[in-house]
């Protein structure tokens, strides 16, 4: 366990702020520190649009593709931890009897990427605080490609997830700006371009 988590606690966060420091790490530090007026993308409003048919097709599929014989859906299931100081809105919660899947809903192309396999763990951490049941496993449910993908979530990854809720908070109590992301293609379809003056 790492001992910052604890310490600064203070601070909540959302899952979303994990993906996105794995994605860029000066979006979130423009959330909390620099609240800026963000600028709706076609991604954005896409998103919901892609959420909802996915849910309604999801509610007519059986759950052999979990692997799992039985189980109930609760699609947009909100979740907090004190002990986290984290908070965030699941896709979807496969509750079977002695275990929990977190299923995330991504409208992209390329597969299963470490922002999202950060934001899984994230989940997972906060169903088994929520409903004491373990989480062996999550899910990416890849909307284009209409494809489920099995994602582990070990040690490991709910590791790198403590890691980055650690680093995220360092940044905003310190009012530190981070490095902007390495993958600069990311940065063109960004709705925070306008305000890195220093790479633009």
């Amino acid at each position: 366990m790492n001992p910052h988590l604890h310490t600064s606690r203070r601070i909540e966060l959302t899952v979303t702020d994990l993906k996105q420091w794995s994605y860029c790490p000066r979006i979130p530090f423009y959330h909390h520190v620099m609240p800026v007026e963000i600028a709706r993308t076609y991604k954005m409003e896409r998103g919901r649009n892609v959420e909802a048919a996915v849910q309604a097709m999801e509610r007519r599929r059986g759950f052999r593709r979990y692997g799992l014989e039985r189980g109930e859906r609760r699609f947009g299931v909100w979740l907090h931890s004190p002990r986290l100081g984290l908070a965030g809105k699941l896709d979807l919660l496969i509750v079977a009897e002695d275990a929990c899947y977190p299923v995330d809903f991504k409208d992209t192309e390329g597969g299963v990427r470490h922002n999202h396999r950060i934001q899984l763990a994230a989940y997972a951490m906060l169903v088994e605080d929520s409903f004491k049941r373990p989480v062996p496993m999550g899910f990416v449910y890849l909307v284009p490609a209409r494809q489920l993908v099995a994602v582990p979530v070990g040690d490991k990854e709910r590791g790198q997830a403590e890691v980055a809720l650690s680093s995220i908070r360092r940044a905003i109590e310190r009012e530190e700006m981070p490095e902007p992301t390495e993958a600069m293609a990311r940065c063109t379809a960004c709705e925070f371009r306008n305000y890195c003056a220093d790479i633009w």
